[in-house]
């Protein structure tokens, strides 16, 4: 079979400027150790046979794995993308970075076997009637074209790196055949949308949650999810198939259809890893699951909940490298960080962390708890359920149905001598009355409000029924927050804000020809979105000696907001439009975060 040696790679990548003469003779003479050392990476047999080991890896990963700096480019690595690239450019095969989201399971798994297209590292990414357009790593091998085109196809081919190849073939056969493996068994003949009719198929229900086929399934998805940067999986069962959703920076992407009768099979496993009763189809539930993944612990809380098809699962990922970030990493402005840092140092005191669900206040917490987490502090938190457990906190789960609520949790805390104490919201005025008094009796306290902004917050507490006075003496500052995604730095390009964004976001009108903002076009890295990663935006708002009289006096939260803002306070919006100022997210993206009044 012809292939793409690293001879011949060598003078590509000098002719491209990418090598020096110095660099290309190394990887010829390295190439046998490099595969061994990359095969022996991958836990895979090693042969030593010259053929083997040109099969498995190849001349491209070799280079890559070297970690060269690029000739032209000097700080710059020659990844494994790059060189995939410059061999494209040099052949005149179209380069593509397969998207993962974007593709159809089916056009993947179902035209080619799974061992031609791992021994050649192909895969179909496309199809328009008989016109298939197939990914490959080596341009050299024109066999593939050959063996495909005697199915009846019609063959593009696109270049794309071996690793990611390699990668889909993995996750996609590996899940679509598992799938197709536990629908076979279970059979297709019997609506499941009827709860009695499954039980009948499945006599116990420990047979399909352990079923293999199912098991491998759900590794695959998790394994995929992590892959893919998702903070949330949903299975939602529809009508005649299943759903399986990944919300990634925020938004929702489709990721699998699956058959119905292997939905309640997909959910006993996530509930068996849950520890939650397999048999308990009509009530919510609520779980956790810990794994681990390159290395390190990662959470999901799961819960389910019955809908009109079934049982629908949703699993939230709590990775420690996002839940628990340095403050700094956070995106705050110099000013509202220092605000914050000051509001956390304080001997006692309550601080809310307030705004809607998914803005980012569970990563704010934590962080900050860690922050001010040491051997000298006793740290309690008491959370519904506990986000993330962290054993430098002392975690506490509210249980309403034995009587363990916030309220008489706190209770029980302050004879526990903490320090630090952290509620998960305050809902009621019993947790309102018992955090100020543990705040009063020398306690940092830390807690949620769900309220649109800070100043909202004074009301909401004055709603609750919590005395004027009370707050004005015990609450320290309040913080609102919302995320906002980051333009990919990958695909970023700037223009100039027409006259009508400007005022809508409320920039001075003589500035409207000078405003140059940046937005993403969309590439491989960031799946097309313009977007990669979220950064926050806060609204800081200390309790001072302007605002305590306001608190007292039970002013309206526009009125305390317009004393907070001239005291220094950034709103939400303002925040927003400096971090679109600085290039780091764009118009579209302040507009459906902050609203669109000014």
């Amino acid at each position: 079979m012809t292939r793409l040696t690293t001879e011949k790679l060598g003078e590509i990548l000098l002719q491209a400027g990418k090598l020096t003469p110095e660099q290309a003779k190394e990887i010829r003479i390295k190439q046998d150790h490099q595969r061994m050392k990359i095969l022996k990476a991958r836990g895979e047999t090693i042969h030593r046979g010259r053929v083997h080991l040109e099969d498995e890896v190849s001349a491209i990963e070799v280079a890559a794995s070297l970690e060269f700096e690029q000739a032209c480019a000097p700080g710059k690595v020659l990844t494994e993308d790059l060189i995939t690239e410059a061999v494209s450019r040099h052949v005149g095969m179209p380069f593509t970075k397969i998207d993962p989201l974007k593709l159809n399971p089916e056009v993947v798994t179902q035209i080619l076997p799974r061992a031609f297209a791992r021994k050649n590292a192909a895969v179909p990414i496309d199809r328009c009637e008989d016109r298939l357009t197939v990914a490959v790593s080596d341009p050299f091998n024109l066999e593939i074209v050959e063996n495909i085109e005697r199915m009846g196809f019609k063959v593009t081919r696109v270049l794309a790196p071996r690793t990611d190849i390699l990668k889909i073939i993995t996750e996609f056969y590996g899940f679509r055949s598992s799938v197709s493996a536990a629908a076979k068994e279970m059979g297709t003949e019997v609506d499941l949308g009827n709860l009695e009719q499954f039980v009948k198929m499945k006599a116990v229900s420990e047979i399909e949650a352990t079923d293999k086929h199912i098991v491998n399934a759900v590794e695959f998805l998790f394994r995929y999810a992590f892959d893919q940067r998702a903070s949330d999986i949903h299975i939602e069962p529809k009508r005649d198939h299943a759903e399986i959703r990944f919300r990634i920076d925020g938004m929702l992407h489709l990721i699998h259809k699956v058959p119905k009768q292997v939905h309640p099979a997909f959910v006993s496993r996530v509930k068996m890893l849950s520890r939650m009763d397999i048999a308990e189809k009509r009530r919510p539930q609520d779980g956790r699951i810990k794994t681990e993944h390159k290395g390190r612990e990662v959470e999901f809380r799961v819960s389910t909940m019955p809908v009109a098809f079934g049982e629908k699962v949703v699993l939230r990922i709590f990775d420690p490298d996002i839940i628990l970030q340095d403050l700094e990493e956070l995106g705050f402005s110099p000013r509202e960080y220092e605000l914050f840092r000051s509001f956390i140092a304080r001997p006692h005191g309550i601080v809310f962390v307030t705004g809607p669900t998914g803005s980012g206040k569970t990563t704010t917490l934590y962080s900050a708890l860690k922050t001010i987490s040491t051997p000298e502090v006793n740290v309690i938190t008491v959370e519904d359920p506990i986000e993330m457990v962290y054993d430098r906190f002392n975690q506490v789960a509210v249980q309403p149905q034995i009587g363990v609520t916030f309220g008489t949790t706190l209770r029980t805390i302050l004879r526990q001598d903490p320090d630090i104490i952290m509620v998960g919201e305050v809902r009621d005025l019993e947790t309102a009355e018992n955090a100020v008094q543990a705040s009063l009796t020398g306690h940092l306290v830390f807690s949620t409000l769900h309220t649109n902004d800070a100043p909202s917050s004074i009301t909401r507490l004055l709603d609750l029924g919590l005395p004027a006075f009370l707050i004005a003496s015990t609450v320290v500052g309040i913080m609102a927050q919302r995320l906002l995604r980051k333009v990919c730095k990958n695909c970023e390009r700037t223009y100039r804000l027409l006259p009508e964004e400007a005022a809508a976001v409320g920039l001075s009108s003589e500035l409207n020809q000078k405003i140059m903002v940046k937005y993403g076009e969309g590439c491989a890295q960031c799946r097309g979105t313009g977007y990669l990663g979220r950064t926050g935006i806060f609204e800081v708002m200390e309790v001072n000696e302007k605002i305590r009289p306001l608190i007292t006096e039970k002013a309206d939260a526009e009125f305390i907001k317009r004393t907070a803002i001239a005291d220094g306070m950034v709103p939400l919006r303002e925040g927003a439009v400096r971090k679109m100022l600085n290039g780091e997210t764009t118009f579209d993206e302040v507009i459906r975060v902050t609203g669109e009044k000014v």
